[in-house]
């Protein structure tokens, strides 16, 4: 028997914004969900790069210095809730065993603190990020309602689409990664 009122599980899951989802700062994002419970949600929109403003940008006005061949990083817009915070979310083979880091599951974690920047700087950190300025979060129940009401669909956070790719293909890919055909959603949620 299939319990109906079961919570969802979310955290570790992108979110996909359904066409016509009416808010525009979420029109076509991907979000990586880093935490979901009965208190709410929070994740990072990872497909929509922040304009004129790169790693390396950052770096020097944070006077963090970069080592010879330290590599470029993506920096993207992760939402509108404190938008001059940074979070890097990045493969679960780093950070470990820092208290500053949250372990979302094997494949996934997310710091943010300077360190992770300093160590990607040095050219020691994580094998896979993505920097996100700000971050999307939900209050108790409203990502539920959200789905509910057709803004949402959800699929399984592969690192490959998180990571790998260009941002501007990630949606249509997660759309895709769930056997829909991008074309065919409508934006008119619909009752059976």
């Amino acid at each position: 028997m299939h319990d109906t009122d079961a919570p969802l599980q979310l955290h570790g899951k992108l979110l996909v914004a359904m066409p016509g989802m009416g808010d525009p700062r979420f029109e076509r994002s991907v979000v990586y969900l880093c935490a979901h419970s009965d208190e709410g949600a929070m994740g990072l929109i990872v497909n929509k790069p922040m304009d004129g403003l790169s790693f390396y940008d950052l770096l020097t006005q944070l006077d963090i210095s970069r080592a010879p061949g330290a590599r470029e990083i993506r920096v993207h817009f992760g939402g509108p809730v404190e938008h001059a915070r940074g979070f890097v979310l990045h493969s679960g083979d780093y950070g470990q065993a820092r208290e500053t880091t949250l372990r979302v599951d094997s494949r996934f974690a997310m710091t943010a603190t300077l360190d992770v920047l300093e160590d990607i700087a040095g050219g020691n950190g994580p094998r896979q990020a993505l920097l996100a300025l700000g971050y999307a979060g939900w209050g108790p129940g409203q990502l539920e309602d959200e789905i509910q009401q057709n803004g949402w669909l959800t699929c399984e956070a592969a690192p490959d689409l998180v990571f790998g790719g260009t941002d501007a293909t990630k949606w249509e890919r997660a759309i895709r990664s769930l056997g829909i055909d991008p074309l065919l959603l409508s934006a008119a949620a619909g009752r059976a």
